[in-house]
């Protein structure tokens, strides 16, 4: 932490982690060096005092490096220059104000994100449908949930997810569904992981193309082919059809639909050999899947990023739900459909109306008597009256310049999208472009007129809402950097520059009693005039003052009043078997299965699929910060099988260039033993500020739901070629170093230095004067350690300064370079000894031991060698052992499928 922001809380301030949907408690402390102090809260809801990794090293992540800290515009000649807030709003609301006037209320739009806090969700949709008149606001949501949210709908009349996260731990049987959990949701997965330990009949099934760390604990994995789910779960539906698992007394009370979804599930997948033939698995395991569905009452089938991102997301999604309504598995514990959010607001953004097709309080744009009753709440001057644009849409529309200005907020759609390179040239183009972030230098505020600094976690204030419909709170405990502003102000600032009411708030508690009072306003039985029953509902949290909204703990909603006037949450939906149509019954939904929008050919014949790794989240910005979350995955890479990389001509440990018809990458093979041949896995995290040319957006088909408006992240035609260097290499430094003319480089962060993996095309003939200028290091007295093999290929440079390593550059023909975790240990010493300089000019330590090998449990800092040595020297068979130990595999246990299979591949080569 940077010592000129001053902390604001006493030690423990309780908050909210702001990374994935899980929506752990966080305990935040000021330590006396002045560090922060992060630790899990015991007494929250959802986590139990337990954090993942990227939780646990989230300390590590508020300082002012990087930050954005005053608004700035660009001036004539496209540089930026610090202006006040008064230039900036003036500038911001004019523009909009402008640019409205002249070609109506659809030429603006907002696109904000799953990381705003509900309160600043709630203002900027009531700014722009409310008040402009405009539903072009999405959200990057988008591109995670949108199709659960369409799917929930279709069948529940609203958005409503049914369970808690407590089900997980009294289902019989979790299905898992398109989720890596074990990485991207670790504490839900360890919940899951520590019942099955209590109750060892309970069965984890893994339904995922790829072989994840999450299948290391499943008692049967279904690598099915991918965007096949609508066959298998029609499969499932019929089977349970025709094989005596039907509940005709809740389908007949309850449902609606049955004849038509049933009909559309027997026409294709009546025939388990059929459905086994067309997703590619075994017909026992198939089998053996349908069958403990039958048999097990207490089911959950929890489902992510695989089923949702994708061009039949929403079939998907009520496939699964057909299955539960069907056999009745829904409403009771320990059984249903969970969708598991991605972003820690991703919720809280549904419930304001934070999609381009959604009035906030879970009302519908193309319902005359919701728009009614949004509109005489606000006392708006208008109301959006159709669906705006959705997010590939949105910045198709801007490149096409009917969009005239978007304000963009905290995001990176030049990153995150897909087609990226339409993001590029769409807001190249633009008449204005505003972004509110903390981050000054990203890809897309390179093309920003006008940056507006945002609050970041630890600074802002307000309210999320997790995967189980938990309210929590996100409280600050850090003052506002520099001149940064809470969104929800800076929204409000400019509304009320551009002339509307309504926009006047004391503090964010004020801004949350309204979204309450929305949610309950007209919120009754229908017979009365005026009125429409909703569930999402928050009438026992109206009217709370600062003072009661500061100390407001985790609930579920909805939430209501009881009798005495106390408030109660609602731990799972559905009890009385009421759901949210008209008539109060579910619907069925027919899905017709339908492969992906493009399949491979001759000239694009692989599959694309893209994700997430353990340790990172979305684009870097926070956990780029953290040099132990670098290390357990520090470069992008391309996972493939072994025979599709022989058959291409790539080879493992080397660079390939990946390519789709809308664009291009360059990533570090892999073989990770979890890919199919025929399809490869690129992560989705790293961006022009981290690598020179590893934006998996820019490769992604643009193809989206025809629903939901979801892309198909998942299934994108790929080809793939050697991307040849003449050289790898690295550098590690204690100074940032600019590297354009390098032909490829990575910057990774490491705890007193930056790393960089390097590759060029240059053909370079005197190394010393090269590598001189490269670490700008003129000197030539300087302590300057160097080895050469011109017949290997091989180059080592080390700058000394004051007996402490400063920089060095290890460089070879090819790819197998020395340790890095050995050298990076180097840079902990405040002195060489010999010993280290002769290892350095040898390139391997000279003390046994001294490399631990690549990272394999961030949270203890444990690396790989480590683990084997331990293992081997000791004898060590279990995981508990391991960590027994070295403490791997300890804490959040994300880990532990890792260390497992190191067990195994330890054991193996001792009896080889």
């Amino acid at each position: 932490m940077n010592l000129s922001q001053a902390p604001l809380s006493v030690p423990g301030t309780k908050t909210t982690c702001p990374y994935c949907g899980v929506g752990c408690g966080v305990r935040a402390s000021l330590q006396a060096d002045g560090a922060i102090a992060i630790a899990g809260d015991e007494l929250h809801p959802a986590n139990k005092g337990r954090l993942c990794v990227k939780g646990s090293a989230l300390g590590e992540t508020v300082d002012l490096d990087g930050r954005l800290l005053h608004p700035k515009m660009r001036d004539a000649g496209g540089n930026l220059q610090r202006v006040s807030w008064d230039a900036a709003l003036d500038k911001v609301a004019g523009g909009l104000r402008g640019i409205i006037d002249r070609h109506g209320p659809d030429a603006v739009a907002l696109y904000v994100s799953g990381q705003l806090l509900t309160e600043d969700y709630y203002i900027a949709n009531k700014l722009m449908k409310g008040y402009i008149g405009s539903a072009n606001i999405d959200t990057n949501s988008r591109l995670c949930m949108s199709s659960a949210v369409a799917g929930h709908k279709r069948a529940f009349g609203e958005d409503l997810v049914p369970i808690c996260y407590d089900d997980l731990e009294q289902a019989d049987m979790v299905v898992l569904v398109g989720s890596n959990t074990a990485w991207c949701h670790p504490i839900l997965f360890q919940r899951i992981a520590k019942a099955r330990e209590n109750r060892p009949g309970m069965k984890l099934i893994v339904i995922d193309p790829r072989r994840t760390a999450t299948c290391e604990l499943a008692d049967l994995h279904l690598p099915v082919k991918a965007g096949t789910d609508v066959w298998l779960f029609n499969g499932l539906m019929s089977f349970l059809a025709h094989r005596g698992a039907r509940d005709n007394a809740f389908v007949d009370a309850h449902t609606a639909g049955l004849g038509e979804a049933l009909a559309v599930a027997d026409a294709d997948c009546a025939d388990p050999q059929e459905v086994a033939r067309i997703c590619k698995i075994d017909i026992d395991d198939l089998l053996a899947f349908y069958q403990l569905f039958a048999d097990t009452e207490k089911v959950i089938t929890a489902f992510s990023m695989g089923v949702n991102q994708s061009s039949a997301g929403t079939d998907k999604v009520n496939s699964i739900i057909n299955c539960h309504l069907i056999s009745g598995r829904i409403g009771k514990p320990g059984m249903g459909p969970f969708s598991i959010t991605g972003q820690p607001n991703a919720m809280g953004g549904r419930e304001v109306g934070g999609l381009a097709n959604m009035l906030a309080a879970h009302m519908d744009l193309d319902n005359a008597l919701h728009r009614d009753t949004v509109q005489t709440f606000w006392d708006s001057p208008r109301i959006a009256d159709r669906p705006g644009l959705k997010a590939v849409d949105l910045f198709n529309a801007i490149e096409a310049g009917r969009i005239k200005a978007v304000w963009i907020m905290a995001t990176n759609p030049m990153v995150s999208l897909p087609d990226a390179n339409v993001v590029r040239r769409a807001l190249s183009q633009c008449e204005l472009v505003v972004s509110s972030d903390i981050i000054e230098n990203t890809d897309t505020n390179a093309f920003a007129h006008i940056l507006l600094p945002a609050l970041g976690w630890g600074e802002k204030d307000g309210t999320v809402t997790n995967s189980e419909r938990r309210i929590s709170r996100q409280r600050p405990f850090l003052s506002a950097p520099g001149e940064a502003r809470g969104d929800w102000q800076v929204i409000c600032d400019v509304a009320k520059r551009m002339g509307y009411r309504g926009f006047d708030f004391a503090g964010v508690h004020e801004i949350f009693d309204e979204h309450a009072r929305l949610s309950a306003y007209r919120n009754g039985p229908p017979q009365i005039a005026g009125n429409s029953m909703r569930m999402f509902n928050l009438d026992g949290l109206t009217g709370m003052d600062k003072r009661q909204f500061d100390a407001l703990q985790p609930i579920q909603w909805p939430a209501t009043r009881t009798t005495d006037a106390q408030i109660a949450g609602t731990a799972r939906l559905f009890g009385d078997r009421c759901y949210a149509h008209p008539d109060g019954k579910a619907r069925f939904v027919p899905t017709p299965p339908r492969g992906p929008a493009h399949l491979p050919d001759e000239e694009f014949p692989l599959v694309l699929n893209t994700g997430r790794v353990r340790d990172q989240w979305h684009t870097m910005t926070r956990t780029g910060k953290s040099a132990r979350l670098a290390d357990h995955v520090p470069e992008s890479f391309v996972d493939m099988h072994p025979q599709d990389a022989l058959r291409y001509g790539v080879r493992e440990g080397s660079l390939a260039r990946i390519s789709s018809r809308w664009g291009a990458m360059v990533a570090r093979v892999q073989h990770s033993g979890g890919i199919a041949r025929g399809s490869v896995f690129v992560p989705i995290h790293w961006n022009n500020q981290t690598a020179s040319d590893a934006r998996v957006g820019a490769l992604v088909n643009p193809v989206v739901d025809p629903v939901s408006g979801e892309p198909e992240f998942k299934h994108t035609p790929v080809n793939i070629e050697e991307f040849g260097v003449s050289w790898h290499g690295f550098i590690l430094s204690r100074k940032a170093l600019t590297l354009d003319a390098i032909t490829h480089w990575t910057r990774i962060q490491g705890r007193d230095f930056a790393r960089y993996e390097l590759a060029g095309r240059n053909v370079v003939n005197d190394h010393s004067a090269w590598a001189r200028t490269l670490l700008g290091v003129h000197d030539i007295d300087a302590d300057w350690l160097e080895y050469e093999d011109r017949t290997a290929g091989v180059y080592r440079a080390v700058h000394i300064d004051n007996d402490r390593i400063d920089m060095c550059l290890f460089m070879s023909t090819r790819p197998d370079l020395p340790s890095r975790a050995w050298l990076a240990g180097l840079f902990d010493k405040e002195q060489l000894e010999e010993a280290d300089r002769v290892g350095l000019l040898i390139g391997q330590p000279i003390e046994k031991g001294a490399d631990t090998g690549p990272t394999v449990c961030s949270c203890f800092g444990v690396g790989r060698n480590t683990i084997c040595n331990t293992v081997r020297e000791k004898g060590l068979k279990t995981v508990a052992e391991v960590t027994g130990c070295l403490k791997a595999g300890g804490n959040c246990g994300s880990c532990v499928p890792e260390i497992k299979k190191l067990l195994v591949e330890t054991h193996a080569a001792e009896t080889a």
